[in-house]
């Protein structure tokens, strides 16, 4: 085997059951990285047990886990890896990503890691410019309101440092919530409403616009986000568009490989 085949990317996704979204999101971004790396093989990962066995029993789609990725690569004469998550941050799927990994690093001559969507405060500032190039056009009247996930891992504080930084940057009708930790909900609504906006657009902060965006969000339930601003007063409208769709945040993804391929 000639030394590029032996190169691979593995790129690491939570995974979604919505084939629509994984189409313009996954499979878009690992198609940018293939056509960015050509040398390299591209694998997939993904981590999400539940959504890997209801893929499984309802489609009959099998996606590899971390170990099973792994082992593929082992068998397919790979011995140089990159890892790229398409996660959103340093939470608790990307350290349980690493370990996996790391279990089966003696197969390998070499295993770097590029970092989640927000690692550095460089990477908050483009995010912020790739989410802001793509809704220049809205009223300053109007709100703009992204659920992000949420986790109870330290690394939860992101989403109030992205808050802070679109209002430090000027940007004073965007807000950051999140579905299962802080910001919440009930913070979001005492926010907008101190900021009286004429109508409230609901839009992702995840890498697919799957269960969460489908249901938390833009649902029928009264828990939702949805129906919970429309309840509170607010004209809304729902955008299910992931992170992945978005070009700016895709090129993100680009610079994280390519600092890890850099790394000695």
């Amino acid at each position: 085997m000639n030394n590029t085949t032996q190169k691979a990317i593995l790129v690491v996704s939570f995974g979604t059951s919505y084939h629509e979204t994984r189409e313009k999101t996954i499979d878009q971004i690992e198609t940018d990285i293939q056509n960015s790396y050509p040398e390299r093989r591209i694998y997939r990962a993904w981590t999400s047990k539940m959504i890997l066995k209801k893929l499984k029993t309802r489609d009959g789609i099998h996606i590899d886990n971390v170990k099973e990725a792994m082992e593929t690569m082992r068998r397919d004469g790979i011995t140089d890896i990159i890892v790229q998550p398409t996660h959103v941050i340093n939470g608790i799927e990307n350290d349980l990503m690493k370990e996996d990994v790391l279990s089966c690093a003696e197969h390998f001559a070499r295993i770097t890691f590029g970092a989640p969507l927000l690692t550095t405060e460089q990477d908050s500032l483009e995010v912020i410019q790739a989410l802001t190039d793509e809704w220049g056009g809205l009223p300053q009247d109007e709100a703009l309101v992204f659920m992000g996930h949420g986790t109870p891992h330290y690394a939860n504080a992101i989403y109030a440092a992205l808050d802070y930084t679109f209002k430090d940057l000027g940007y004073k009708n965007i807000f950051m919530g999140t579905v299962e930790a802080y910001p919440s909900m009930k913070s979001l609504l005492k926010q907008v409403e101190n900021f009286h906006p004429t109508r409230v657009h609901l839009a992702p902060f995840m890498i697919v616009a799957g269960d969460h965006a489908q249901n938390d969000l833009s649902g029928e339930e009264e828990d939702s986000w949805k129906c919970q601003f429309e309840k509170a007063g607010y004209a809304v409208t729902c955008h299910l568009k992931g992170l992945g769709e978005y070009e700016g945040i895709r090129r993100i993804f680009l610079h994280h490989i390519e600092n890890a391929s850099a790394e000695k």
